[in-house]
């Protein structure tokens, strides 16, 4: 058998205030089916959906989505204009480089660039 990946769903407080944040960050319109749940389907890629949860995020996600946006900079920047906040510095190595962010309600997500960019 092989699956194939539906939707990435997060586990948060307010769906529909994460599912415009990320469908201003990767493009689709956002779609609230209540007020537990929010998708929204960013144009080439896998839908993304919010579900309302009553705990809180406590540590580090142990899994996170890495964004190709062309200049991580200037991702970085606008993402930052709609509600991320930075963690640390863009890191530079031999593979290319990248820029940790959270979204609104603390999520982990990177801005990448390989090093032919």
């Amino acid at each position: 058998m092989h699956a194939r990946i539906d939707e990435i769903v997060y586990d948060c407080h307010d769906p529909a205030l994460l599912v415009r944040f990320w469908a201003a960050l990767l493009g689709g319109a956002p779609v609230d089916r209540g007020p537990d749940w929010s998708s929204v389907d960013p144009p080439g890629g896998v839908r993304i959906a919010f579900q309302r949860v009553p705990e809180g995020k406590s540590v580090k996600n142990r899994l996170h989505l890495d964004l190709d946006a062309g200049d991580v900079e200037q991702a970085a920047d606008e993402a930052v204009g709609l509600g991320a906040v930075r963690l640390g510095t863009v890191v530079n190595d031999e593979h290319g480089r990248f820029q940790v962010l959270t979204d609104p309600e603390g999520n982990e997500f990177c801005f990448v660039q390989t090093g032919g960019q």
